[in-house]
């Protein structure tokens, strides 16, 4: 009795970017309460699940006032009595109730909020960490972060049209020492960009510095060289995101004043991987151009090739992918699936495939750490929140920063996360 959900509220709320958004409370029979408040991404995949907005003219349209409703109402109604503890019946329900493959009807903002807003409730219940309640009897791995540097594409006003140089802290034996580098080669990359004479005052969606350098090539040599000067042991990660990119059958560098066909981009991706420490690339081509990524796994699978607009977190985009031979790590963000059982699923298929998992935040982001037992509880060896700046980024950090103080099993996944190993 003490897990049967009693009561369910939500409530329009905002994101990192001032934007609306679902927050949800579950309360139990028991007393015990579980809250979420949901991302929302910029830099969207076709593929995901559908966001449910109000449109008209409230907040520019990105209201979600009809997604706050389904889930006082619908979702309320049949969440009521159930028991929290079962996060798969939870979830089955939820998405037996939407009856769409991408939760158009009630919205993946309003179902997300809800299956995680149960899922807090039942570890609160039981008294434990989420994390906890997650992982049963493992014992606690802490993620090597991936981290914002420099930001352009949809997260800066596209300065350039890559959308984040990141720093992989890949020297680290903590945690701790994991954010510690990073903090320092993001320092070294400001004094670099003052150098060149680029303001640094402004920031991206997710922390990184937004500043409008001459190239995509020099965004990376700015990183390169932070790395150089704080003599820290890291490597390098760049998310292209490609499909933002992808125009009338070519890749377009608008910052750049060039277009690129598919073998011209994975050619310029090679020569980066080979004059730069990169050791992981996201998204190098488009969601649905195929022949690119197979290309890209034959000429670039030394390196980590993380797939985000190619899966969205979907087992059967995974699946599909795992079959052709491309890509060889998912990420894997909640809100593109709609639920935690889903998402969990793919990470577990991909753990099967022998694919590496980073769990990601979006751009709007939220103060709630949740994320960051999601990644410990399902090991998933990698975690991408952001920069080192910015309170809904540092909420995740400073949550893994706190376990590794407080767990004594914890384990520090490193670099063995990466894949393929390096």
């Amino acid at each position: 009795m003490a897990l049967t959900i009693e009561r369910v509220l939500a409530w329009e709320a905002l994101d990192s970017r001032g934007t609306p958004t679902v927050a949800c409370v579950v309360t139990l029979a028991g007393g015990a309460e579980g809250e979420a408040i949901v991302p929302s991404g910029a830099s969207v995949g076709t593929h995901e699940a559908h966001e449910l907005r109000d449109g008209a003219d409230r907040f520019a349209g990105k209201g979600t006032q009809s997604a706050v409703a389904h889930v006082n109402d619908e979702i309320a109604e049949a969440l009521r009595g159930a028991d929290a503890g079962d996060q798969e019946s939870i979830d089955e329900l939820l998405r037996t109730l939407d009856g769409t493959s991408a939760l158009e009807r009630l919205g993946a903002n309003a179902v997300l909020a809800a299956s995680v807003a149960c899922a807090m409730a039942a570890a609160a219940g039981r008294g434990v960490p989420l994390w906890r309640d997650l992982a049963a009897n493992e014992p606690p791995l802490l993620p090597l972060p991936m981290i914002n540097v420099l930001s352009g594409g949809a997260h800066a006003g596209r300065c350039i049209d890559i959308q984040d140089v990141l720093v992989v802290p890949v020297g680290a034996g903590t945690f701790a020492e994991a954010i510690e580098i990073a903090a320092h080669v993001r320092r070294a990359a400001a004094e670099g960009l003052r150098a060149r004479g680029i303001a640094t005052d402004l920031v991206a969606d997710e922390g990184g510095l937004a500043a409008p350098v001459g190239s995509n090539r020099e965004a990376i040599q700015i990183v390169a060289e932070a790395i150089e000067r704080s003599r820290m042991q890291a490597a390098i990660a760049v998310d292209v995101a490609a499909t933002q990119l992808f125009r009338n059958g070519v890749y377009e560098l608008a910052a750049e004043s060039r277009s690129l066909g598919t073998l011209e981009l994975v050619t310029e991706l090679e020569v980066w991987c080979r004059d730069y420490p990169i050791i992981s690339l996201e998204d190098p081509v488009g969601e649905d151009d195929i022949h690119g990524w197979k290309l890209a796994s034959e000429r670039l699978g030394h390196v980590q090739l993380l797939g985000d607009d190619l899966f969205v977190t979907s087992t059967e985009r995974l699946a599909a992918g795992v079959a052709d031979g491309i890509a060889n790590a998912v990420l894997v963000k909640p809100n593109q699936i709609g639920t935690l059982s889903d998402a969990k699923r793919v990470v577990d298929l991909a753990r099967a495939e022998g694919y590496g998992t980073v769990l990601s935040a979006r751009s709007g982001e939220t103060e709630d750490s949740w994320l960051a037992d999601l990644a410990v509880g399902w090991r998933t060896g990698q975690l991408k929140v952001g920069s080192t700046t910015r309170s809904e980024r540092t909420a995740k950090w400073n949550r893994l920063l706190r376990l590794e103080a407080e767990c004594r099993d914890a384990v520090f996944a490193g670099k063995d996360a990466l894949a393929p190993q390096v």
